[in-house]
């Protein structure tokens, strides 16, 4: 699938049924795929295609922020980015798009400049639902400290974040003295935004496995042999059959077809490769080889998305229990520090989190919300919105002295600090946890729900989650049984089915899990299934 053609606004119905009386949202996590982009790799330069794409104009407007030894204060360095690459005899040339342009070059895997209108006009759609429709979000804001941003290392979603953002509160929604936003990055080791198999060694044998198993499946069927009758005539040398493990790989095929697709015509393909039926091939066997562990194995499930799905659980019951952890910790604070907003915030309200198609589609499966889906667009996201029962008593609102000294004692991981007011709101044990142990669990989010006391389970009730795909909304197979969601309505989740739910792939220590296991068979023996 290529670019997303998002639906209509909801109507005053669907509004109403969407969001009906009684349940008041609470927190909403939107996770985005980033807009659309040239291909990660250039290919099939035998068929026309160019490597080098006109599509790019930021690179005529480079911005970095710069700093003279004498001065204290950051200027802003503009410059014109151009990209080299290798000439005919080994030297070097500047790369230069399909009719000689040599500016606006997208490097590989470049967010474009239809990706970047795409994606502001996301958030512009947010902005329509949750600021105009529902009045959920204020309208303007003097700082951004209500808002959970984060993005993974690789450029096109942090840019893609940006721009989404900006769509959500352009300048005329924004304070003049509107100060920097925070934007949560983690170094690649660490990133769990998206199935990291570079970092994760289980993960990459796990994903080899299925891969294989998708090859072994489809490589020598009537559905591959229709694809070499379409393409064989452009394969490498090196590799003429189209398969799913060829050179290039079937789903490599697929993301040049995708991002040709997304652009103007002096970057197309010969008609053969946009074939609908053999598209529909291509498409349900790169679901399938990149997606099918998540539906079967819980191990997949967790080394794959299971720390970022906890992440998204935990921002959830902090907001339930207000106490930094639904994201307030990372974004607050003044400069040097953690802790409230710089505008008194207390709470988060909203997350972004600029990703990428595994992500979303990883995410779904593991939820078991994924069968029958196309490979996400550019541009999907995703909504967890989580509500609250608005006939239950409010929630304790901790003060901003209660935040900053939360704050200090997550930060220096000293148990002593407060330990009267902490005692009382999270409880002994969690405090002595945190003595010598930076990973010990604040509040109750990372703690498996069987493991709660009575007393802290019963924060949860009177919550619910609700999950939307591309504005359509999912209901996760877990949550249908009675007692497990909202009366008379199955995709309203209770929380605590929810996080029971992924709570049983949320990894404990996620870099030890993608070490462990190296000799155990990648496949489960018996069925693991998805969203239970």
């Amino acid at each position: 699938m290529t670019t997303l053609q998002p639906r209509p606004p909801y109507s005053e119905d669907e509004l109403h049924k969407l969001y009906p009386p009684g349940l008041q949202l609470q927190l909403v996590q939107v996770l985005l795929r980033h807009g659309e982009r040239s291909p990660v790799s250039a290919r099939f330069q035998n068929a026309g295609l160019a490597a080098f794409w006109p599509y790019c104009s930021v690179a005529r407007q480079m911005v970095s922020a710069t700093r003279e030894a004498s001065e204290k204060e950051w200027a802003p360095l503009q410059w014109r980015r151009r990209l080299e690459t290798f000439g005919g005899d080994d030297g070097p040339v500047i790369a230069s798009g399909p009719k000689g342009e040599v500016d606006s070059i997208c490097n590989l895997g470049e967010l474009t400049d239809m990706g970047r209108t795409t994606t502001y006009n996301l958030g512009q759609r947010l902005r329509y639902l949750y600021v105009d429709q529902l009045h959920f979000m204020p309208p303007i804001i003097s700082d951004a400290d209500m808002i959970y941003l984060r993005a993974t290392p690789i450029p096109r979603a942090l840019e893609s974040l940006q721009q989404a953002f900006w769509g959500m509160y352009p300048s005329n929604s924004r304070a003049s003295s509107f100060p920097a936003v925070s934007i949560i990055l983690r170094a690649p080791a660490d990133e769990t935004l998206f199935p990291n198999d570079s970092n994760c060694r289980r993960f990459a044998q796990l994903s080899r496995a299925f891969a294989q198993r998708t090859a072994d499946r489809w490589n020598n069927t009537s559905e591959m042999e229709y694809l070499n009758k379409l393409l064989s005539k452009w394969m490498p040398e090196s590799s003429k059959r189209v398969a799913v493990d060829s050179h290039p790989r079937l789903s490599g095929i697929m993301d040049t077809i995708n991002s040709t697709l997304a652009h103007g015509p002096e970057t197309r393909l010969p008609k053969e490769f946009y074939d609908e039926k053999g598209r529909k091939i291509i498409e349900k066997i790169g679901v399938e080889e990149w997606y099918s562990g998540y539906q079967e194995s819980q191990e997949y499930r967790s080394l794959g998305i299971g720390s970022l799905m906890g992440d998204v659980v935990e921002r959830m019951v902090g907001s339930v229990e207000r106490n930094g952890n639904d994201g307030l910790f990372e974004i607050g604070g003044k400069d040097g520090s953690i802790g409230s907003g710089r505008g008194g915030e207390q709470s988060i309200k909203l997350g972004l989190s600029g990703c990428h198609d595994t992500t979303l589609a990883g995410v779904l499966a593991s939820l078991g919300t994924f069968q029958g889906e196309l490979w996400p667009p550019y541009t999907s996201h995703i909504a967890f919105e989580l509500f609250k029962n608005s006939t239950n008593q409010p929630s304790q609102v901790v003060g901003k002295d209660t935040i900053e000294k939360t704050a200090q004692a997550v930060t220096t991981g000293d148990a002593t600090v407060g330990r009267g007011w902490y005692e009382r709101i999270f409880g002994g044990s969690n405090l002595a946890n945190m003595n010598g142990d930076k990973n010990a669990p604040v509040g109750i989010a990372r703690q498996k729900v069987e493991t709660l006391k009575e007393s802290d389970r019963a924060k949860l009730d009177g919550y619910y989650v609700r999950i939307r795909y591309n504005d359509k909304v999912m209901t996760v197979p877990g949550c249908k049984a009675a007692g497990k969601h909202l009366d008379g309505d199955e995709s309203f989740c209770t929380l605590a089915t929810f996080k029971m739910i992924v709570d049983k792939y949320t990894p404990s220590h996620w870099k030890q899990g993608c070490l462990s296991n190296m000799e155990v068979p990648a496949f489960p023996e018996k069925p693991e299934p998805a969203g239970y």
